[in-house]
């Protein structure tokens, strides 16, 4: 663990427009040392009076901070169904490489929320 450097890490949440939920971080942003690991979650809501399922994708930029960001636990790892009306925390379980380039101060973890329709 680097226990002299800081790296903040921000948490973005977006909805594809065909994703009838609440969605949003936990945390907006975190301060972290590079090597440690941290925990935090996303919430989501189904704002419909039916079950759907649900799929997140996600982006980090800068882009070359993506070697270096480990995602150990992650609800984008598997789809996620939602009852009518259900809401959940799901978690993320990460850490920063402490080789993360000194260069880089900031990471931006972003998720889509995307409604999973399977394909015909």
């Amino acid at each position: 663990v680097d226990e002299q450097r800081l790296v903040t890490v921000e948490f973005v949440a977006n909805l594809n427009i065909d994703a009838p939920w609440e969605f949003k971080p936990d945390d907006v942003k975190m301060q972290v040392h590079p090597g440690k690991f941290y925990q935090t979650s996303y919430y989501a809501r189904n704002l419909t009076d039916e079950n759907i399922t649900g799929q997140a994708v996600y982006n980090l930029a800068p882009a070359q901070a993506g070697r270096f960001f480990k995602k150990i636990e992650c609800f984008c790892f598997t789809q996620q169904e939602f009852g009518a009306k259900e809401d959940k925390e799901m978690p993320i379980l990460f850490q920063i490489d402490p080789e993360l380039p000194p260069e880089i101060s900031t990471v931006t973890l972003s998720y889509t929320f995307y409604r999973f329709a399977p394909e015909s």
